[in-house]
């Protein structure tokens, strides 16, 4: 099929005339903002946070250590090590370091960045590390023994791919990997389940299941919880609709339930968190709720289902963990996160707030060792007060362990939580941050983010760059809640996907405007930033509301909405974005794609577009593209191609200090010197 796209040939990734075209693009952007007198100083500054040995440490108990990933200025790729918690609690703890990566990269020849590590349970002596080159979301998994510190020869090991890889015990992996022609979905994730036996090749690994190359990807993974040991194997259709299966003996037995709820296994209980309405034996749980109950009952036929969280219009669930006896669910209130422990009693469960949270700012729940044990990590955070982390018990008032130092002054700063009426009236909440007192003149730098997708909420957290480039400056930093995010449930996440995705935009314009409107700041001092889905929100500022904003900063976008479906990981999103490939859903797709709507002759304000060579997953040809189409058009443009870093567009802390001072300076020169009639 011909395609009408005179910049289709950016889409080569690694082609010679490509990367010249990159290199003189990043060139000028460098020279542009290099040279800006106060660049050296804010790269340094944000390395130092970045390297800072007051960072927290957070961690994952496997067996009786605890584990950290770790990067400094002497470490730039990082180290894996352990220490025990007693000594983790010290001011200074004695680490024992596992693997050094920086060794590791140097003695191999490659570019490792650091992925994760899964652990054989129990005994917990080997583990399966996921290492990446040069930040991509295809990784290598190699088997490790964490007791010699060295990689198991003749051991499990795959190359480079996406996918997962999970034990069933010592001898036996669930192996979803590409399996050569045929077997990746048409969004490059893993289609066959598959069981690898140690000694044998993976072409000898047993198929157990398949889906189709139209999904997303398939999975599988061992539940270790002693007494209650199970398989679970899936298939995602979507990115929302995911088929489950129990695998007994040679036989899978699927769970019928809805495919858009999200299934949770806790001791002998089936939990269900539905995205949409449900009627069973003549009653409707709603959409957000959170049901229970008994799993072999459920198999039976049994639709015996106890209500353990019932959302309201204000209050939704976030997210759950669990641990040996408890289920841990963070509930949002208007934004604001709420903690409570469940337990299954003999007659229902109970419900009681954690004992002591922290009142202020998010809270993350994570289990120590869901397995053994009723411990949980807890993380309080906030936009203006240093991160906190937190180990308690259930019944127990949490006991801190960690805290970030103030990276920033903040004394002189406050939050507010403002509602502005979006287009069609519905309320729409935002964060400001700002200095006391500030004078409504229209006059105020300031920053406004956001993501608005995937059923993702943006909460409060204390962000060390963004107070010390911006905050300490002077600028005001805004963060909206705008829908197709996940702050009030499924439906705030629903009512801004495919044909209604404007819906996203219409609120985040609404929340611009409030803030010229009350005065905060004026059009030529409104900046916005965002990052992959984010991106094609403000990529969306920049086409459909440019009289609103001064500057954007435009990071691993998406932008070309043509070909979003086409390119690396794409196809993934089509249950959120529509089908460009259907002409009544391109119909609707186009007014949201800013490739398209960008008009030479029309007055934009200056951009910014970063992204990856090594960005895996939103493929770098829609930043490319998008620069070149308005450099020809003859607008204000800049461009940035960090060479690693994969969707995180960073591989390592002294590249992301680098870039981020590429966008604070932008921003700064542009939003701190502007005036209205500069627009």
């Amino acid at each position: 099929m011909k395609v009408n796209d005179p910049y289709i040939w950016l889409e080569d990734l690694t082609a010679e005339p490509v990367i010249e075209w990159v290199q003189q693009r990043n060139a000028i952007t460098q020279r542009r903002l290099e040279a800006s007198p106060d660049f050296t100083e804010l790269r340094d500054d944000l390395l130092a946070i970045y390297d800072s040995k007051e960072q927290i440490p957070y961690l994952k108990k496997h067996g009786q250590l605890f584990y950290n990933f770790w990067r400094d200025d002497a470490h730039e790729r990082g180290v894996w090590r352990r220490t025990t918690l007693e000594e983790y609690e010290k001011t200074e703890p004695r680490w024992e370091t596992v693997i050094n990566l920086d060794e590791l990269a140097e003695s191999e020849g490659e570019n490792w960045v650091w992925k994760d590590a899964y652990f054989l349970y129990p005994g917990q002596d080997r583990c399966l590390i996921s290492l990446s080159r040069g930040g991509a979301d295809a990784t290598v998994v190699r088997e490790f023994d964490v007791e010699s510190k060295e990689f198991v020869a003749n051991g499990f090991e795959l190359p480079e791919a996406k996918q997962m890889i999970s034990w069933i015990d010592r001898d036996l992996l669930y192996a979803c990997t590409d399996f050569g022609n045929g077997s990746m979905t048409d969004s490059g994730y893993p289609r066959i389940v598959k069981e690898w036996k140690r000694g044998t090749p993976i072409e000898q690994a047993k198929t157990l299941f398949e889906g189709r190359s139209t999904d997303v990807m398939v999975g599988a993974a061992h539940d270790f919880t002693p007494g209650f040991e199970r398989d679970i194997l899936w298939r995602a259709r979507s990115f929302f609709e995911v088929e489950y299966h129990l695998r007994q003996g040679e036989d899978l037995i699927r769970i019928d339930v809805q495919e858009s709820a999200r299934l949770h296994f806790f001791e002998r209980y089936l939990l269900l968190s539905l995205r949409e309405p449900w009627e069973v034996n003549g009653q409707t749980y709603p959409a957000g709720a959170l049901l229970a109950t008994p799993l072999d009952a459920y198999l039976s036929g049994s639709r015996n289902l106890e209500i353990l969280f019932e959302p309201s219009n204000n209050v939704s669930l976030l997210s759950l963990i669990t641990t040996r006896d408890h289920v841990f669910i963070n509930v949002l209130d208007d934004v604001k996160n709420q903690i409570y422990l469940l337990t299954p009693k003999t007659s229902g469960w109970s419900k009681e707030p954690l004992k002591d949270a922290p009142s202020l700012g998010s809270l993350e729940v994570e289990a120590v060792d869901k397995c053994d044990g009723n411990d949980i990590f807890l993380t309080a955070t906030d936009f203006i007060n240093p991160t906190t982390y937190y180990h308690a018990r259930a019944g127990q008032a949490p006991r801190k362990l960690k805290a970030l130092p103030a990276f920033f002054d903040s004394k002189d700063l406050e939050v507010t939580q403002r509602f502005v009426k979006s287009k069609d009236g519905t309320r729409v909440p935002y964060f400001t941050i700002a200095p006391k007192n500030t004078r409504l003149d229209g006059t105020n730098p300031t920053l406004l983010t956001g993501y608005g997708g995937f059923e993702i909420s943006l909460l409060p957290s204390y962000k060390p760059d963004v107070g010390r480039a911006w905050l300490s400056q002077g600028g005001v930093y805004v963060s909206a809640n705008i829908r197709g995010g996940g702050e009030y449930g499924p439906h705030w996440h629903q009512a801004a996907i495919k044909e209604e995705r404007p819906r996203a935009y219409e609120d985040f314009a609404a929340v611009a405007r409030d803030l010229i409107d009350r005065g905060v700041t004026s059009p030529s001092r409104l900046g916005v930033r965002g990052g992959s889905n984010g991106g094609l929100l403000v990529g969306n500022m920049l086409t459909s509301y440019p009289e609103l904003f001064g500057a954007v900063v435009c990071a691993v976008p998406l932008l070309d909405m043509k070909r979003y479906h086409l390119l690396l990981a794409g196809a993934s999103w089509m249950a959120e974005y529509g089908n460009p490939d259907n002409p009544e859903e391109w119909a609707y797709i186009r007014s949201f794609s800013p490739y398209h709507n960008v008009k030479e002759g029309d007055k934009y304000p200056p951009v910014l577009f970063v992204t990856s060579t090594r960005d895996d997953r939103v493929h770098p040809g829609h930043a490319r593209k998008m620069m070149a189409l308005m450099e020809d058009q003859g607008h204000k443009v800049y461009y940035y191609e960090n060479i690693e870093g994969g969707h995180g567009a960073a591989a390592n802390n002294r590249q992301a200090a680098h870039l981020g001072t590429l966008a604070w300076t932008f921003l700064k020169e542009i939003l701190f010197l502007s005036n209205d009639s500069q627009k």
